[in-house]
């Protein structure tokens, strides 16, 4: 950012204040942020489970994957608050390593998309021409697809497994990200400063990344938040068709395709793994929104 103020010094207040808008808005941000009680109460739900996640070992006694014939659909109770499955395994410890998986799968997908989407869309937006028709048509053929069959199609061709399953996803976040950042990019290549960087010869590259991409950072993190939540029900829906994750891992989308059998015998066996994807996702979609709004230029006068 300093290098941008630099090459925009000799130009209008304008330029000035779109190269600052980012770094010294991180104060302002999070007064907005937290002012709003929907991101306060998602931010405590996330972090609720996350925590189970990370100290789900200190948690519970009981190992997510250990069979206690004997125990087998134990109804909620103070030895298995959660109850137990039809192979006697504890459904709270199931459920807390289990979110770590679920997690891990909505960040690295979207990880995956945005580091393809972000660099298409910025190629694209800067360089414009054939280029960004040939990006454009590629984009528009995955949009063809709808994105839950190419999934399967993905997984399909490499393998169900975790991290195939985690690829799938991610390529299904591409055309979200490659937009985005190719429309910013369309703008902000107009701006001052990048102007004046290419009158004092700085390569493509350098503009790119060093002037234009930390200008677009905030869209692309209110939209890649959002896609977490979406990645996360995406993998859950493929664990549930047995694409991804294999028994005995406890998976939420996998335990809810193991309780299949047993719903009418066993609630608890499908409720809490639903409730923690329901209320997982709707934390994350809560934060989102918050950082949609706070991110939002024509709220910064609140």
């Amino acid at each position: 950012m300093s290098s941008a103020t630099t090459a925009a010094e000799p130009g209008t207040a304008s330029s000035r204040t779109r190269t600052t808008g980012g770094e010294g808005q991180l104060g302002p941000v999070l007064r907005r942020l937290l002012r709003q009680p929907g991101v306060v109460v998602g931010a405590v739900i996330l972090l609720l489970l996350i925590i189970g996640s990370v100290f789900a070992p200190l948690l519970t006694p009981y190992e997510p994957a250990k069979i206690s014939p004997r125990e087998a659909l134990q109804p909620p109770s103070l030895a298995h608050p959660l109850g137990t499955d039809h192979f006697g395994r504890d459904q709270l410890a199931r459920l807390l390593y289990g979110g770590s998986l679920s997690l891990q799968v909505g960040l690295v997908a979207v990880a995956i998309g945005a580091s393809i989407g972000v660099t298409l869309g910025a190629v694209a937006g800067y360089r414009g021409g054939w280029i960004d028709e040939i990006i454009g048509r590629l984009i528009d053929i995955k949009l063809a697809f709808p994105g839950i069959l190419l999934a399967l199609a993905v997984v399909a061709v490499l393998g169900p497994d975790l991290m195939n399953l985690m690829i799938a996803v991610g390529v299904g976040t591409i055309p979200g990200f490659c937009r985005l950042v190719r429309g910013q990019v369309l703008a902000a290549r107009e701006f001052d400063y990048v102007l004046a960087a290419r009158t004092l010869g700085c390569r493509h590259a350098r503009i790119v990344i060093r002037h234009i991409l930390p200008n677009v950072i905030a869209p692309v993190v209110v939209y890649g938040t959002l896609a977490v939540a979406g990645a996360i029900l995406a993998g859950a829906s493929l664990n549930y068709l047995g694409m991804g994750a294999k028994p005995p891992t406890p998976e939420w989308g996998l335990m809810l395709a193991e309780s299949r059998d047993q719903i009418r015998r066993a609630w608890w066996l499908a409720t809490f793994p639903g409730a923690a994807i329901m209320l997982t996702v709707i934390s994350i979609n809560l934060l989102g929104d918050g950082l949609r709004d706070a991110f939002d230029p024509w709220l910064k006068g609140r």
